[in-house]
């Protein structure tokens, strides 16, 4: 290996084979081309001491952005402004901000409020609270992340997922019809410990913690929850009163078959007619970008004119939202429960719906900065996102993050930066203290309706095919989700779906991927033969590649499929009456890191081939592993003549020719 652009030549001859000329010195014969190859010696890395290499570690695993980069060289006076402007983002923006921003901001704001009121009154229905905790987790949030986010695009709000989540979770252990103030302070308890659950692993540099719930489960558990979401609407949508508090497929239509008796036909035709209407505004949105307004004003228009109709056909069995409130939010910070049989109930749900926020909003940030060229800092994002949580759980608020749905609209109405949040939250501000009185007549089905067409684009069936044409594990595990959630709880789904994350982690972990590697005709070059099948094998000579890391955990298989290996080379050796194996390679180009337990299963599979006359050399170790090489006993079993700069060289090097 080359380490700080240096190559040395090794200092020994190799014997030359009959009928050739002298070698120069450092050189070798590679018998399967007739070429003489120069050799290298593979070099460790500087050597640092134990508390550089250490820090230098942790620095990697907590700062792999570097982000204290900006205060280099910097007098006292820019290190404080640059700190404000770190933590508080809107002062790097701020300074520079204009009229013609604001105007584009105040469009974006006005339609995202639009948007934000019907939507908020329906996620607080899901999670089993008052309309009005909606409309205040669409006030105060959003403001906050204004001062401390780093996204121009999050529109900050209620999600349904979270709200499911909570609403569930809690309603086993505390019915909200029965015990509301005990509810209330177990919601607000949870969103308080969400927040600081995820202001602590922004803090601390968690955030790769999220990043367990990968991709597909999370495919998987997003589709089942929103069938979930949308059954239970069922309730609303046909008028049914007694309805199970159940979140399984089965107990819903169950319930929704028990209680046929209940369906009043007028709510039916009012929210069957408002779901079309809302569907196919979405979809006419979706085929043409620039109508987007389409879709983000047609809950409200939805809202506006169900509320109309419910009062002037009152007194007919349409159910609606009865009074609301008005004013700005009531503080609630003496409404949080710190002791008690609850708090550990509290504490779950919290992290729970901490997790699935902090997974959405990150993700529904990173997509609109890659679209508009800029980067989210994911640790400052859970900053921002946890203290709005835990500051919102004081002004009751309930668990807020970023709304993939208000956020596209957002970024479709031309929003600049995050005062587009500041516009609607003053637009929300207006509704609380002027408009609540409206809202008396709004009737519970469009709010049925509008969580439907809501959470109808979380069902990623597109996402799933291309699931199963890629990877079939990934496939299985996206299944495996969505039916724990469907068949079983929100809660067991989420725990298949992060059981799933981890285990297919063990897997690729204890079970690495080997192959068996051959020369590419024409080149110098050794790749997989099941990849490259023009590759041929290069006998006596048995060339594996270990794609990845060596540790405890896999080092016994990669033993064990390595005389695997062997053991089918020599038996198809012997089949064509070739000579047997006389030298395994092992290519390390992959091998990232390497620990004691590994260092050990190549020390000791040395020895074991020895005693049967086969060589193992080593070929481009990396660097680390290559300085682990040196300080261990692989150093002394194998020596430096042992360990080779490419394959090429380590086959060119042998006593003993290769045969094409």
């Amino acid at each position: 290996m080359v380490v700080n652009n240096k190559v040395e030549t090794l200092a020994f001859d190799v014997e030359a084979g009959q009928g050739q000329g002298p070698r120069p010195k450092g050189a070798a014969e590679s018998g399967a081309a007739g070429r003489v190859v120069e050799l290298h010696k593979v070099s460790a890395p500087e050597r640092r001491t134990t508390c550089r290499a250490l820090g230098q570690r942790l620095a990697e695993i907590f700062f792999p952005d570097d982000p204290l980069h900006q205060f280099k060289n910097q007098s006292l006076a820019r290190k404080l402004v640059l700190a404000l402007q770190y933590f508080f983002p809107i002062f790097h923006w701020g300074s520079n901000y204009s009229l013609r921003l604001l105007r584009s901001d105040a469009v974006a704001g006005l339609t995202i409020a639009s948007l934000a009121i019907p939507q908020g009154i329906s996620y607080a229905k899901l999670a089993n609270l008052p309309p009005i905790i909606g409309l205040y987790s669409s006030f105060v949030p959003p403001l906050i992340y204004a001062l401390l986010g780093s996204s121009r695009d999050l529109a900050v709000g209620p999600v349904s997922i979270a709200s499911l989540v909570m609403g569930s979770m809690l309603r086993e252990a505390v019915a909200p019809e029965q015990q509301p103030i005990l509810y209330l302070q177990l919601a607000f308890t949870a969103t308080f410990f969400a927040g600081l659950f995820q202001a602590s692993l922004g803090f601390l540099r968690l955030g790769f913690i999220v990043d367990f719930l990968s991709k597909a489960t999370l495919t998987g558990f997003m589709g089942g929850a929103a069938v979930i979401v949308s059954l239970q609407q069922l309730k609303g949508l046909l008028g049914i009163v007694h309805f199970t508090t159940h979140m399984g497929f089965v107990d819903v239509m169950a319930s929704v078959v028990r209680r046929h008796s209940e369906w009043e036909w007028q709510t039916i035709v009012m929210g069957v007619a408002f779901l079309a209407i809302l569907l196919g505004t979405r979809q006419i949105s979706a085929r043409n970008p620039r109508l987007f307004w389409v879709s983000a004003a047609a809950p409200l228009t939805s809202v506006i004119a169900s509320t109309i109709i419910s009062y002037l056909c009152r007194g007919h069995a349409i159910s609606i939202i009865g009074d609301l409130p008005r004013g700005v939010n009531p503080p609630s910070m003496n409404m949080l429960v710190f002791s008690g049989s609850y708090v550990a109930l509290a504490i779950k749900t919290g992290i729970m719906t901490g997790i699935l926020s902090l997974t959405e909003g990150i993700a529904v940030g990173r997509t609109f900065a890659s679209i508009n060229n800029y980067q989210v800092d994911g640790n400052k994002e859970m900053m921002a996102i946890g203290v709005m949580n835990m500051a919102g759980s004081c002004a009751s608020c309930y668990v807020t993050t970023g709304s993939f749905s208000r956020s596209a609209v957002n970024y479709s109405a031309g929003c600049r930066t995050a005062v587009s949040n500041i516009v609607m939250a003053a637009a929300v501000l207006v509704t609380l203290l002027f408009l609540m009185p409206l809202f008396h007549y709004t009737p519970n089905v469009i709010l049925s309706a509008i969580i439907i067409t809501a959470v109808a684009g979380l069902i990623d069936v597109r996402g799933a095919a291309k699931l199963w044409k890629v990877d079939k594990l990934d496939f299985c595990a996206c299944v495996a989700a969505f039916l724990g959630v469907l068949l079983v709880s929100v809660q067991v789904g989420l725990a298949v779906a992060v059981g799933i994350s981890l285990f297919k982690i063990l897997l690729q972990v204890t079970r690495p991927n080997t192959v068996v590697m051959g020369l590419v005709p024409g080149t110098q070059s050794y790749r997989s033969m099941a990849q490259y099948r023009e590759a041929v094998r290069v006998p006596p000579f048995l060339v594996v590649g270990v794609e990845s890391a060596i540790y405890f955990a896999n080092s016994t298989y990669l033993v064990e499929r390595i005389m695997r290996y062997l053991r089918e080379e020599e038996e198809r050796a012997a089949k064509a009456n070739l000579c047997g194996v006389r030298c395994i390679v092992l290519d390390m180009s992959a091998v990232t890191a390497i620990d004691t337990s590994g260092l050990d299963a190549l020390a000791e599979m040395k020895r074991v081939l020895d005693k049967r006359g086969i060589d193992l050399v080593l070929a481009n170790p990396v660097g680390s592993v290559t300085e682990r090489m040196y300080n261990s006993v692989v150093g002394d079993t194998f020596g430096s003549g042992r360990i080779f700069f490419s394959v090429d060289e380590a086959v060119a090097a042998a006593p003993y020719k290769a045969q094409p």
